[in-house]
């Protein structure tokens, strides 16, 4: 379920720096029995509906900044309506299902900004059923969202100068909500924003889950962390801080700041991939997938890790590690492999991998996590400025050992009430 839920989460949409497609690809997950009754009177009222009570979870925005002029976006593929993309608009309650239309990035004409007025206030909005659901907020202007042939939402891009968006102070945290559970998580996985996302969610008991998001001032903390470890080791980690009108706007993460840079990480992961490959060739890697492939034994043989059910991996490059999706981290159609990549990536990030004992992800804990004097700084650096050390800084960083602790900041619940997401100066 939780690689099905990262997958959702990463490949629902398009962004603005994105080749067009004819539809939203999403992962292989059964849509829900319905629950509202899409009645196709009139194409307008097929575009837009206001859920029932019982339809729905009541999801309230707090606007815990500074700015009097913040607003939410909620996007995501509806479980009710063939996965069909849709919007809340700005009343906070009424869907909106935009048009297929006839040509690449058409506006989306309705209003799907939902102000959250003041400093300090609070604002009720309700949602269906969705998959690949996102919470957006800007602060001090606006995101503009298309539409592509499809249809498809193009999503605002922090890697994109032209896009609309890019200029603007977002950020947003990702959740699916379906007939089993709601699950919702902070994400880093793209880029850090000035500011931040905080969770707390209430099941029908009264217990409550909370994820607080990052420490005050976690934004400059992390620029400055990055900015000192160029210094010691040379690499790109100050270029991460994406600069607008002369002050920091955000930070990329590392495989963002491939697409502008395609070379910038040149063999940085290369010596500890050497030695893994050295240490693996003469001892057993033992990775536990935690499904239905169990635990899986592997050696490197001519110069790839192999494992009789899971087949052979190359040696990754800083692309390959960074991204979790490239390279020998591409899934396939084999399930026990595809049970490993996300283990494995998580290791090669974390830097566990020249750990005893050789048994991934369990057998280490969070304090053994980037140890090495080559490791993924960026996710070290934001699991240092949280407030309990949890946010998804990379792909992967869901992957937990059996009885351990999320790193990824995530809350879900089988019987969710309330849902509280806190837009959170830095």
């Amino acid at each position: 379920m939780k690689d099905k839920l990262h997958a959702l989460f990463h490949r629902t949409a398009q962004r603005h720096d994105e080749e067009p497609t004819s539809a939203p690809e999403v992962a292989s997950l059964s849509p829900c029995p319905s629950t509202v009754d899409f009645v196709q009177k009139s194409t307008e009222q097929a575009q837009q509906q206001v859920l029932a009570p019982h339809d729905c979870l009541t999801v309230a925005f707090q606007n815990r900044t500074t700015s009097c002029n913040v607003y939410a976006y909620v996007t995501g593929l509806a479980l009710t309506n063939n996965f069909a993309p849709m919007f809340i608009l700005a009343d906070g309650k009424t869907v909106y299902f935009p048009p297929n239309p006839c040509k690449i990035l058409s506006p989306v004409t309705k209003d799907v900004a939902i102000p959250l007025g003041p400093p300090g206030n609070t604002v009720q909005v309700t949602i269906p059923k969705m998959a690949g659901g996102r919470f957006w907020f800007a602060v001090n202007g606006r995101l503009t969202f298309f539409m592509n042939p499809g249809p498809a939402i193009v999503e605002p891009s922090v890697t994109n100068p032209s896009d609309p968006s890019h200029d603007v102070d977002w950020c947003f945290s990702e959740f699916t909500y379906n007939d089993y559970q709601l699950f919702a998580n902070v994400s880093y996985v793209d880029f850090v924003g000035a500011h931040g996302v905080s969770l707390s969610l209430t099941n029908s008991n009264g217990q409550t889950q909370t994820v607080p998001g990052m420490i005050p001032h976690g934004f400059a903390t992390l620029a400055d962390g990055l900015k000192a470890q160029a210094l010691r080791d040379g690499q790109a980690w100050d270029k991460l801080i994406q600069h607008v009108n002369g002050r920091p706007l955000r930070i990329l993460s590392p495989n963002n700041l491939l697409v502008s840079q395609p070379e910038v990480w040149g063999d940085y992961w290369q010596p500890y991939v050497d030695q893994v490959w050295a240490r693996f060739k003469r001892e057993d890697f033992i990775v536990n997938t935690q499904a239905e492939a169990g635990n899986l034994c592997g050696r490197v043989e001519y110069d790839e890790l192999a494992f009789p059910e899971a087949g052979r991996f190359c040696r990754p490059s800083a692309s390959d590690i960074f991204s979790c999706s490239t390279g020998p981290f591409r899934t396939g159609s084999n399930p026990a492999r595809n049970a490993v990549i996300p283990r494995l990536a998580a290791a090669f990030n974390r830097t566990t991998l020249l750990l005893n004992p050789a048994q991934f992800p369990n057998g280490h804990s969070p304090d053994q996590y980037y140890l090495n004097p080559i490791t993924n700084y960026y996710s070290k650096l934001i699991h240092r400025v949280q407030e309990d050390g949890r946010g998804y800084a990379f792909p992967y960083d869901d992957v937990t050992p059996e009885g351990g602790v999320d790193q990824a900041g995530c809350v879900n619940d089988c019987n969710p009430k309330l849902l509280v997401v806190g837009v959170i100066g830095t």
